[in-house]
Order: C-alpha cells, then sequence, then structure tokens
C-alpha cells in the first residue's frame, strides 16, 4: 500500500497551500479497460512561475513518475500540460496529476523544472524543438528531434504562420524514385462474372431435406 491520500485530498491540500495561485482544480475518475479498473486524474492550472513550486509540492507528496509535458497550439496562447504520476507501481493507486500553464506567444518562455525532474529535460527539449517554447535554464538546450539544418523559428506543432508553410511538404511518393525507369502501369483488373444463386432445393414431400 503505498497511497497516502484520495485524488480528492490531494486537490484539497493544493487548494489550501496555493489559494488562487492554482485554477480550474478537477478531480475525475474513469474505469478503462475489460475489467473497469478506475483511472483517477487530478487537473489544475498553474502559472509559469509556480510550476516549480507545484511539483516541488507533489515531490513532498510521492516522489512523481514524468509521463510527459505535451503541448497545445490554442491561437494566441501555447499549452503546456505536464502529465505526473504519484504513487507510480502501487496497484491501482497511481494518481495521475496534470499541471496546465498557458503561455503566451508574445512572451514564450517558461522555467525548466528539470532542477526537481532531471528526466524532464528531454521532454523541455522535445517543445522547443515542436513549439516553440522556450525552456529557461535547461542544461541542454540542443535538438532533439529536428536535424541541425532545419530552418530557424519554424515548428511543427505550430498552426499559425510558424507552423510548416507548404514549400516544406514533400510528396514523400517521388523521395529516390529511381528515374532512369519506366512507371510500371497497372494492370486492369479482369471482370468478374456474376453468378445467379442457384434456387434452394425443395424437400421431398414426407422426407427430410438432403
Amino acid at each position: 500500500m503505498r497511497a497516502t491520500m484520495t485524488p480528492q485530498e490531494l486537490a484539497d491540500r493544493f487548494v489550501q497551500k496555493f489559494g488562487t495561485r492554482v485554477s480550474n482544480v478537477q478531480v475525475k475518475e474513469r474505469c478503462e479497460g475489460v475489467k473497469k479498473l478506475p483511472q483517477k486524474t487530478v487537473w489544475m492550472t498553474v502559472s509559469r512561475e509556480d510550476i516549480n513550486d507545484a511539483v516541488a509540492e507533489l515531490i513532498s507528496i510521492d516522489y512523481p513518475h514524468l509521463g510527459v509535458i505535451a503541448a497545445s497550439d490554442n491561437g494566441d496562447m501555447i499549452d503546456l500540460l505536464y502529465h505526473l504520476q504519484v504513487f507510480f507501481g502501487g496497484k491501482h493507486e497511481e494518481i495521475c496529476v496534470v499541471f496546465t500553464i498557458q503561455v503566451p506567444k508574445s512572451d514564450p518562455h517558461v522555467p525548466t523544472i528539470s532542477g526537481l525532474i532531471p528526466g524532464a529535460v528531454y521532454s523541455e527539449r522535445e517543445k522547443q524543438d515542436m513549439i516553440g517554447v522556450t525552456v529557461d535554464g535547461i542544461p541542454d538546450s540542443r535538438r532533439i528531434f529536428l536535424p541541425d539544418d532545419f530552418p530557424e523559428n519554424v515548428y511543427p506543432w505550430r498552426k499559425d504562420e510558424k507552423g510548416i508553410p507548404p514549400s516544406m511538404v514533400r510528396e514523400l511518393w517521388k523521395v529516390d524514385r529511381p528515374t532512369d525507369r519506366a512507371v510500371p502501369t497497372v494492370a486492369e483488373p479482369e471482370p468478374v462474372e456474376k453468378k445467379e444463386p442457384e434456387p434452394a432445393k425443395e424437400a421431398p414431400s414426407g422426407g427430410a431435406a438432403e
């Protein structure tokens, strides 16, 4: 038994500790799989100035497993969602805690949390690559998924003018196609003769059908 509190108690602890610095606090539970096992999640929104304090508070409860930092382009804002799990590995005890930070595109910066969770640096590097959020204080800011010659200020997950332009969309079917060969023709399919269904045999009177 690892869990020391319920999802609601965890949410209440953050509200008591941070007051109005946390918002949109929601506790949800849904059942998954054939066995309908409950999946418990606590959602809350924090400011980027408070993300390290929020993660530190979670660590004081139970050192969390960081699943991923997800990102979504929502117009003028970019939402970063930190998916963490406490009581990780406890049978039916895990609680997923999701901290959401809304980052303005006019100032796309967040602090690193790698000082608390060193493995976070990989997901933070991904956010720099793919959606253009600068992670201040990150100990390793190299690109992680994009090649070094990828254009600056182009981010594949952005839906605005900084996303992938049409000129960068390649027709993959043409890539590395041999130019010294004839294009193979596609044979026309042979017509298939339709067969009328055979009429059902009538059973002889006084006996069973074959």
